[in-house]
């Protein structure tokens, strides 16, 4: 089943803090592991619960998963994106 990858505004903004070589190594992966089988990633507890997230290396992708639509909500550093 394919899923197409959905982006918020406030992701744009994310991706605009980074380098373009972090940020398209980034979507490239995200397109790719997301679209073909989001829901075999972790689940997020607590004030995210229902969330899940999406490693790549140092930065993390939380998203949402709609029907046949991965809503991609942020992307960050791990040090900064649970806050």
């Amino acid at each position: 089943m394919a899923y197409s990858v959905v982006y918020k505004k406030s992701v744009h903004r994310d991706l605009k803090k980074l380098s373009k070589t972090e940020a398209r190594r980034i979507i490239d992966q995200l397109e790719h592991d997301l679209s073909t089988r989001p829901e075999t990633y972790p689940i997020l507890k607590g004030q995210f619960a229902g969330l899940r997230k999406y490693r790549v290396g140092d930065y993390r992708v939380i998203y949402a998963i709609i029907e046949k639509d991965v809503l991609v909500l942020r992307i960050g550093h791990r040090r900064d994106i649970y806050k």
